[in-house]
């Protein structure tokens, strides 16, 4: 069975005979056998097609015998095409000429007069090559965009809002210090990806970002876990272990849900930020570190110093910088964007054709109070992509823990100001929360079609 033809070719020889011959043999297995006699013509050659193999003579008629024009053309080559693969060709077998032409950058070398078999698998070899290389050359290519993205500004940071600027503008001037920084702002709306943000743009971002949920960790492995602990300090010590603030020496540390530390656990966290020092559990040497700190909390610090369950000069400590993270329910403007990102992932990731959100639904979306935040959406948008088998989320595809939250509006009308509209849309609002959103169900009780039910859902923005 005959191989496929594949590949362009293109034949670079003084002699004419052999170039047609050449052709004639060659053109059963490649796709394009181009020929030249004239190697001044490369540069044109060159830029006009792209060629997988290029054969080139090494001898033409100002110097018969030495190679030294072939060389000259094989640097003209590459240099117009460093991913080029050439094999050499020459009436002599120069074993020496041999191991310069591939040192100068030939990918192999055939003497003529050639075995048809042998000079075909030399080029199918160097095909497979330049296919190789032309794979490389894309991955490095995917990997510059790959890098461009990672280095483009709080990439991972979604959002165009008024309020996300003001964010974004704190992260940019704070970034670039060592000062300490205290995030706020209500669970899921991103204070991790904030202090992410902070530490890639810090002069520490080639160390270590260490995040640690205080919230996960029980006052009696607190120590432990924070400052490291020695073998045998207590029972399960059974090996020496470093702890989070050495783990992120040199570089940022994250503690999330600060304001879940214990008052005993505070005073020891206030000493090592007093002192720049740790002590393991179970050890008296005390051992230097070097961290930037950002911490953050969704909890109300001010009013837990005045209950006594936060320590002030801790918080102060913390708080050099105040970022504060605005909920999803006030930075609405930004829920398309965030839709459309968390469906493209999610599409993806569950090989889905689902490419955006009707108006309808994001309408309803900037509509509803989100307690979850973009966390809450999140999970949402990943739950509607895997139920849905439309193109098009709609409404009834995305689940509202809270129904009543999508809209606060007056859910009655006043008999003094009667108006058909306000209780159209009070009627269809009561039919979606009765039926969880189910369109068709909403649409039956009300006694109108499925698409009637949705032009009102546009025209009410439901």
């Amino acid at each position: 069975m005959r191989t496929p033809k594949t590949g362009n070719l293109l034949i670079i020889d003084d002699n004419e005979d052999l170039l047609k011959a050449a052709k004639i043999f060659l053109k059963r297995h490649f796709v394009k056998v181009d020929t030249e006699t004239n190697p001044d013509l490369l540069p044109i050659l060159l830029h006009n097609e792209q060629y997988d193999v290029i054969m080139l003579d090494m001898n033409f008629t100002k110097d018969v015998s030495s190679g030294q024009e072939g060389f000259q053309h094989l640097d003209r080559i590459l240099s117009i095409d460093p991913s080029a693969v050439v094999v050499l060709i020459t009436a002599y077998g120069d074993i020496n000429l041999a191991v310069k032409a591939i040192k100068e950058g030939a990918t192999d070398f055939v003497l003529k007069p050639w075995d048809n078999d042998k000079l075909l698998a030399t080029l199918h070899s160097a095909l497979k090559l330049r296919q190789s290389k032309l794979e490389v050359a894309d991955l490095k290519n995917q990997q510059q965009l790959i890098y461009a993205d990672i280095d483009r500004k709080f990439k991972d940071i979604i959002g165009q809002s008024q309020a996300m600027q003001k964010v974004f503008d704190t992260i940019e001037k704070v970034a670039a210090t060592d000062a300490n920084v205290m995030i706020l702002g209500e669970n899921g709306t991103g204070k991790e990806l904030i202090a992410r943000a902070i530490h890639r743009h810090s002069k520490r971002s080639r160390e270590a970002f260490v995040g640690v949920d205080l919230g996960a960790i029980t006052p009696s492995l607190f120590e432990s876990e924070l400052f490291g602990h020695k073998k045998g300090a207590f029972t399960d010590a059974r090996e020496d272990r470093i702890g989070r603030f050495e783990q992120a020496d040199k570089g940022t540390l994250f503690l999330d849900e600060i304001g879940n530390i214990p008052m005993a656990s505070q005073s020891k966290l206030l000493a090592v930020l007093q002192n720049r020092t740790v002590t393991k559990v179970g050890s008296n040497q005390q051992k230097e570190i070097n961290i930037r700190l950002i911490s953050a909390t969704n909890m109300p610090l001010a009013d837990m110093i005045r209950e006594n369950t936060f320590r002030q000069d801790l918080l102060y400590r913390l708080n050099t910088i105040e970022i504060n993270l605005p909920s999803l329910r006030d930075r609405t403007e930004d829920i398309p964007l965030l839709t459309d990102h968390f469906i493209a992932f999610y599409s993806k990731k569950y090989s889905k054709d689902i490419r955006k959100a009707s108006d309808s639904l994001l309408k309803r979306m900037q509509k509803y109070q989100w307690p979850g935040n973009i966390r809450e959406l999140q999970h949402g948008i990943e739950r509607a992509v895997i139920m849905s088998n439309k193109h098009v989320l709609q409404p009834e595809d995305l689940f509202f823990q809270n129904p009543g939250d999508v809209d606060r509006s007056s859910e009655t009308v006043s008999l003094d100001h009667l108006n058909i509209e306000d209780v159209e849309r009070i009627l269809i609002r009561k039919a979606l929360q009765k039926h969880n959103g189910h369109i068709t169900k909403a649409a039956q009780e009300l006694g109108l079609t499925r698409s009637s039910l949705y032009r009102r859902l546009e025209k009410y923005g439901l």
